[in-house]
């Protein structure tokens, strides 16, 4: 049987609900092309809303060239955070209430002003509120990550389940955003790190990245809107009484409490 977005869209949805584990979207349910999938996604958004809140940002993904050759596409992906699942730091977060719940290091924008037109780094750099050290909470249904595709990831909303942020920085601009550090630890222990410069050569390209496409799709990012800028660590899987501490140089901490 053959499903039109907004359908493969309800039954995506229906799956993330009920924290259905699958290694793989079932065929029936798959994108034909990242288009459509970007179809089904703001299908599964307007679904999703209800429940988890408006609209209160978004996420970027698949950011690095290893990812993007992995999964067979030559730009990142994007999908909505909602309202009802932005946390702020320190947060608890209950693992038993997803299939599987990772973790992913984050530097999150807010953004003081519209972006109608989008707009080069120049203009979103002058929308840009404050920055802050998060955490990107996501449920991958334990997708087998050898079979991923971007028509899948975007297809679910790029698996978001909103994030934890740390405190604003409103004085962020004294900052090379690229140069800054970031390290992922749990229980006290690091477990990678990496640099600003790792998502796009630097944040505010991800930004700007995000910025242009919203626009050109009529979804233009708006002020108050936060944005995850892309993992500048591999995601990692937090089990039940872990800390997971993200710490960005100039950015502070963010924390997650996996209960």
């Amino acid at each position: 049987m053959a499903f039109d977005p907004r359908q493969k869209a309800e039954r995506i949805a229906a799956l993330f609900r009920v924290r259905q584990p699958i290694d793989i979207l079932p065929d029936e349910l798959m994108p034909d092309d990242l288009d459509e999938a970007y179809r089904i996604r703001e299908a599964f958004e307007a679904l999703e809303a209800p429940h988890r809140g408006a609209v209160a940002g978004y996420k970027i993904g698949l950011t690095t060239p290893v990812m993007q050759q992995l999964c067979g596409v030559d730009e990142p992906c994007y999908g909505a955070m909602f309202a009802g699942e932005v946390r702020q730091s320190p947060a608890e977060v209950r693992v038993g209430d997803y299939c599987r719940v990772g973790i992913e290091t984050e530097i999150a924008m807010r953004l003081g002003a519209d972006l109608p037109d989008g707009g080069g780094r120049a203009r979103v750099e002058g929308a840009v509120e404050s920055c802050m050290a998060a955490i990107e909470v996501l449920e991958d249904l334990r997708h087998d990550y050898k079979r991923l595709t971007a028509r899948a990831m975007v297809a679910g909303n790029v698996w978001n389940a909103g994030c934890v942020l740390g405190p604003p920085v409103a004085g962020w601009r004294k900052l090379d955003l690229a140069a800054a550090n970031s390290r992922l630890t749990i229980d006290g222990g690091e477990i990678g790190s990496g640099k600003g410069a790792d998502v796009m050569g630097n944040p505010l390209n991800a930004l700007s990245w995000l910025a242009d496409k919203l626009a050109a799709h009529g979804r233009p990012l708006r002020r108050g809107m936060v944005v995850m800028t892309g993992s500048m660590v591999p995601i990692q899987f937090p089990r039940p009484g872990q800390r997971a501490v993200v710490e960005v140089s100039g950015l502070g901490r963010a924390e997650f409490v996996a209960i």
